[in-house]
């Protein structure tokens, strides 16, 4: 069984998606189509933009969609998935792939989520930190018992998991888990608490801009973020999509439950390698691949 798995924030790079603009009409034509969406010249900055400019939530965003779903397009007949998962924003990616949203409706859901996480982050200081060498439960444990809030965020790999939330009770979870033998705890350069209960500012504005959106049967299933399960119905979709923002990205878990369900192919569409280097950690004997025109 073929899976296809898409990138999520932290995979872009300067000139992401030029390649395919200059070899395909096809995604030219979707480039372009884009910019009319959004209203401005995203494209622009895909390809000529410092790594700075492409670090703004409201830019990051929908600039990985793009370059993950026109690659799933131009790929035409050999885009065969018999599953799908996406890593946080991915799963928007995933869900066009899988014929769950059209391109210009996902287009639009991506760029109001980043835009009501990018207002979330502002309304608050807050962090997120990765957590590198312990078992999850010990990262788990810290968590609950640390002041403030700070919860496990994002389940990556075995030994690898981002913690997230506000900026004193991450740094002293951080100080914690050193203690308790983490290899490293180190604070990560983003714009806040993503996966967090601090993202529930966020969570008003996305629920109604997808309850105003068409959401089909899915052509295959997806695996989703908030319970690592296969689902079929638009309707647990859209809900699970709501809940995302406030819920751990249980990468791991999917993984594994992808691998149980049967799955021999895996192949990465998108920006990057990110996904392929945790699936080496998560189980080293499985084969894995970029998707390429």
């Amino acid at each position: 069984m073929k899976a296809y798995v898409f990138p999520g924030q932290g995979a872009q790079f300067s000139g992401m998606g030029l390649d395919l603009y200059e070899s395909s009409n096809q995604a030219k034509q979707r480039f372009e189509e884009a910019n009319s969406i959004l209203g401005f010249d995203i494209t622009k900055t895909m390809f000529e933009g410092s790594a700075e400019d492409l670090k703004q939530t409201e830019i990051t965003q929908p600039a990985i969609f793009l370059h993950s779903v026109i690659l799933s397009q131009v790929l035409g007949d050999k885009f065969q998935p018999d599953m799908v998962a996406g890593h946080s924003l991915g799963e928007f990616s995933a869900l066009v792939a899988n014929g769950t949203l059209s391109f210009e409706d996902g287009l639009k859901l991506v760029h109001q989520r980043a835009l009501a996480m990018q207002k979330a982050c502002e309304a608050q200081a807050s962090t997120m930190a990765a957590v590198l060498g312990l078992d999850d439960d010990v990262v788990e444990e810290v968590c609950s018992n640390t002041e403030g809030i700070v919860v496990p965020a994002n389940y990556n790999c075995p030994g690898q998991l981002v913690i997230s939330g506000e900026v004193k009770a991450v740094e002293k979870a951080c100080e914690t888990l050193k203690e308790k033998g983490a290899k490293r705890a180190l604070i990560l350069p983003v714009g806040g608490a993503f996966h967090s209960p601090l993202m529930s500012p966020a969570k008003e504005a996305l629920a109604s801009a997808i309850e105003n959106t068409k959401f089909s049967k899915p052509q295959c299933p997806i695996y989703q973020n908030v319970n690592a399960q296969a689902v079929h119905t638009p309707d647990e979709i859209k809900r699970n999509l709501v809940e995302q923002l406030t819920s751990a990205v249980r990468w791991t878990q999917i993984m594994q439950n992808m691998l149980k369900d049967g799955m021999t192919h895996y192949t990465e569409v998108g920006p990057g390698k990110v996904l392929q280097g945790l699936m080496k950690k998560i189980d080293r004997r499985f084969p894995t691949e970029s998707a390429s025109i």
